[in-house]
């Protein structure tokens, strides 16, 4: 059986998540009224490349957008308790499927955004065995850290690898689940897990860890971002912030931290 994160980092990671929600609820304007810049809840692997578009959007309008990273999973959840966002941006088609059977989302404005890939890492000065294709021989005595694989989407895509690959009943028992795939990095970031996985995205972001494999894509599902409208949302500048998204401005900012630009009509679903 998989364990849950033991530490202080995931309360204070789920402490963090309620509070910037809870406190984007409280300041949500009156009705009638409009809010100052579009809100954005976006997966917490997009956070560097999204920063990034959001410094290009500012310059360009001179109105940043205020983005919420966390789990995909914990942002559709709050996003149906009546959360205030404009546009959500989930790391899986899962949890935009989610938001759309609860009408959450603008349907017709479904984009599937972006692509990335998984991929196992280690800290950067690892002493892990790379020459054995064992994860859990590879593992010693320590753990594996993964996002929850049974609700963050970087987890769910890591235990389909693990699955398909035929490593994951070795190492179950052994899984440090995060609430985050960031969250998971920053385990093996500080050298706290000897190994994790998360996306190429997430790695290239951190130069304390190294890449030790690359899982083959056909391991999983295919890692898709997609992006949409919020129902509720009636900010004025929430659909040109998707346009811009899907710019020729956006694209090499996305790809210069790792994704992959898909940019495509989402199947309906």
């Amino acid at each position: 059986m998989a364990r849950s994160l033991g530490s202080n980092l995931s309360s204070l990671l789920r402490a963090w998540v309620v509070g910037v929600v809870s406190g984007l609820t409280f300041l949500a304007p009156a009705a009638g009224a409009q809010p100052k810049n579009v809100v954005v809840f976006a997966a917490a692997s997009l956070k560097d490349a999204l920063d990034d578009v959001n410094r290009a959007w500012e310059r360009d309008t001179g109105k940043p957008a205020t983005i919420v990273y966390a789990a995909s999973n914990l942002l559709a959840k709050q996003i149906d308790a009546g959360a205030p966002a404009d546009l959500f941006v989930s790391a899986d088609l899962d949890w935009m499927i989610y938001a759309v059977a609860k009408k959450l989302i603008r349907a017709e404005s479904r984009v599937d955004l972006l692509g990335n890939s998984l991929v196992l890492i280690a800290p950067k000065d690892t002493r892990v065995e790379t020459t054995t294709h064992s994860i859990a021989t590879m593992l010693g005595s320590g753990h594996l850290a993964m996002g929850n694989v049974d609700a963050v989407p970087a987890g769910k895509y890591g235990r389909a690898a693990l699955e398909h690959l035929g490593e994951w009943d070795a190492v179950k028992g052994r899984i440090v689940q995060a609430e985050s795939v960031r969250a998971a990095l920053l385990l093996v970031s500080r050298g706290e897990a000897p190994l994790g996985i998360v996306y190429r995205s997430d790695a290239a972001s951190d130069p304390s860890v190294t890449v030790v494999a690359a899982f083959p894509p056909d391991s999983h599902p295919p890692i898709v971002y997609p992006v949409a409208l919020t129902a509720d949302s009636k900010h004025p500048d929430a659909a040109a912030f998707l346009a811009f998204l899907r710019s020729p401005r956006a694209k090499p900012l996305f790809e210069a931290r790792g994704f992959i630009v898909l940019n495509q009509p989402a199947a309906r679903s």
